[in-house]
């Protein structure tokens, strides 16, 4: 089989005779076509192409390949028998043609539709013109079996590696108690369990507790941020940036551009290997893509420097909009967006053994970090057959640092840019494992982008790059956070925020207009101190009412001001999870917030102090 692919802006065609003295009967949805973002593949069938389905799905996936590099918004297959000398008869090229279009259409994420067989046709095609929008691929049966015999050569593999350096078959491990989350992990990743059942999870009710939301009036998977949740995502980006500065090295925080012209070889080659789905739009002259994190702005940047040994290793960090093209029906509030942001950190080390070295320090607060929430990582270590080999030794390290079994995945193959991809997992209220952190060693882009740096004796040596995101995404960490009390209120507890990340930290309600000025100096001494306060000044409103809404919010401490806190200026304070009215002077409170907020961010409040100022059902 010959196919040519031409990834096209517009495509049209239209019946005019017959080619053959009995094609296909002609329907009115045959009979002409249209499209635009359309990956056109041109088909000759030839002799010895057959209907045997190994071999239509072995074309299915040539078709799929190309079409997840180009990122069109349809297929159109197109009866085309200039490509071949050798063509199959017409019946049977019918055969294999509908064969493939039906196939096709089970496992393309896109629309597929064909233009019909045995007819001269008009067409019209306006091809993008970018490197990859003309290909050509030349198949045959004994490719299915060629391929298959080198997928039983780099089949990956799963093992359990423990901390005292046992390895198990990952299918075969008998999971001891305390273990439920490696068991959990790999049923997903190994043996392709679904979780059943379930339900909607808790935490997309405090997602939109805390205004965070879908967009409805944008494509799916993007999300908008009321005052609130656009507090916690600032205070968790710059927690991103101080933990990044925690690792002993030179880091830099830069901003770009979220748009890279599709052409720049590096730009292609990259994401060809990273395989995501990507936005793509039109520029002036370019197509350009948008980007999926933060690597092209800051492998585009580091490239201008000039480095030597002595500068390494060094960091860059930004907090990267990214985009990824999800399928619809994968996106999940605070977890699997089309558009996110990533404290995207990328550190450029002298070697594999520096990046190791660098990495121990990573690992280190990567778990710090999680378990500060009272949760713990369960990992998934992807690596080359190669790095396994020679440092398998490295991975028990981590094991024992983790304190129990990892779970390995073997590629014996580089397929990737990289050598070790560690994905850190939490197993969320409904026992699903999560990805949240991660690392992994690139071996490839620093050549690819031209990032080099001068040895000792001058020599050019490119970099080995770790990427990061030591708390994950911005949303995935508050999807963390918001798990975690979820799971917090499944065992029968109260469900709170860490008291730093918490959008209002106190609230002060006067009972009455007499009590307002109060609560003002009270309100005062908080705000010198940089803790986020508001007054909640709806005289309207009952007193129950208003320390409900508190609560309801989960303001992590309440102050009631009344006659008797302004004669004795002691206050009646409501701690969150508290079974009883706590009676404390302001300087004891502050002490005791400053406490739990020591070495987190601060930020002033992003909405009104006064509750009386903000809109009806805009308290948050």
């Amino acid at each position: 089989m010959r196919l040519l692919f031409i990834h096209a802006e517009d495509f049209s065609y239209q019946v005019r005779d017959k080619a053959v003295e009995n094609p296909e009967p002609l329907t009115p949805d045959l009979e002409r076509g249209s499209a635009k973002n359309v990956l056109v593949v041109f088909m000759s069938v030839e002799e010895g192409d057959s209907e045997d389905p190994s071999y239509i799905s072995y074309v299915t996936d040539q078709i799929l390949d190309v079409l997840n590099r180009v990122k069109a918004s349809q297929i159109v297959l197109y009866p085309y028998a200039h490509l071949s000398p050798n063509l199959a008869s017409p019946s049977k090229a019918l055969g294999v043609l509908l064969a493939v279009y039906n196939n096709l259409r089970e496992k393309s994420p896109v629309p597929v539709s064909r233009a019909p067989f045995g007819y001269y046709k008009a067409f019209d095609i306006k091809c993008y013109g970018h490197p990859l929008s003309e290909l050509s691929k030349s198949l045959s049966p004994t490719m299915v079996t060629t391929q298959a015999k080198q997928q039983v050569v780099s089949k990956d593999y799963y093992v359990v590696l423990t901390p005292n350096g046992e390895e198990y078959d990952a299918t075969k491990y008998q999971f001891k108690p305390g273990e439920e989350d490696l068991m959990a992990l790999v049923e997903k990743e190994v043996l392709r369990k679904e979780l059943e059942g379930g339900g909607e999870p808790r935490y997309i009710d405090y997602c939109r507790k805390f205004g965070f939301e879908w967009e409805p009036m944008s494509d799916a998977g993007h999300m908008r941020y009321g005052p609130a949740a656009t507090l916690m995502m600032e205070l968790v980006e710059d927690y991103a940036w101080k933990l990044a500065n925690e690792l002993g090295i030179p880091v830099f925080k830069i901003r770009g551009t979220n748009m890279f012209r599709r052409g720049e070889r590096a730009i292609d080659e990259h994401a060809r290997l990273f395989n995501e789905r990507m936005y793509t739009i039109e520029g002036d002259r370019d197509e350009l893509i948008m980007r999926y994190a933060a690597c092209f702005q800051q492998f585009a940047m580091i490239r201008d420097w000039v480095l030597s040994y002595k500068d390494i290793p060094v960091g860059m960090l930004e907090v990267a909009d990214s985009y990824r093209y999800e399928q619809p029906g994968e996106t999940v509030l605070c977890f699997r967006l089309r558009r996110f942001y990533m404290p995207d950190l990328h550190i450029f080390t002298k070697d594999l053994n520096n990046a190791m070295e660098v990495a121990l320090k990573l690992h280190e607060i990567i778990f710090r970090e999680i378990r500060r929430l009272g949760r713990d990582y369960v990992s998934l270590y992807n690596v080359t057959k190669q790095f396994y080999d020679e440092h398998r030794d490295y991975l028990v390290e981590l094991a024992r640092r983790e304190g129990k079994p990892i779970l390995v995945r073997v590629m014996p193959e580089q397929k990737y840019y990289w050598v070790l991809n560690v994905e850190f997992h939490i197993v969320d209220e409904l026992r699903r494992p999560r990805e949240i952190a991660t690392f992994q060693f690139d071996v490839g882009n620093a050549q690819r982008f031209g990032i080099k740096y001068m040895g000792e004796n001058g020599e050019v040596k490119y970099p080995v790059i770790i990427h990061t995101a030591i708390l994950g995404s911005v949303e995935r960490y508050i999807y963390a956070l918001l798990d975690t009390a979820a799971i917090t209120e499944s065992k029968g507890g109260v469900p709170r925020l860490p008291t730093w990340v918490a959008p209002i930290q106190v609230r002060v309600i006067p009972i009455g207009k007499d009590h307002l000025q109060y609560a003002n100096d009270i309100a005062s001494k908080l705000e010198d101190r940089m803790i986020r306060v508001d007054i909640d000044d709806r005289f309207d409103e009952t007193l129950a009412k208003r320390i409900r809404d508190a609560e309801t919010f989960w303001v992590p401490y309440i102050i009631v001001i009344g006659d008797r806190e302004v004669k004795t200026g002691k206050l009646s304070v409501r701690a969150r999870g508290a079974q009883k009215v706590v009676e404390m002077g302001i300087d004891e409170l502050i002490n005791r917030i400053e406490e739990e907020i020591k070495g987190y961010p601060r930020r002033p409040l992003t909405m009104p102090k006064y509750l009386s100022k903000r809109p009806s059902g805009i308290l948050s």
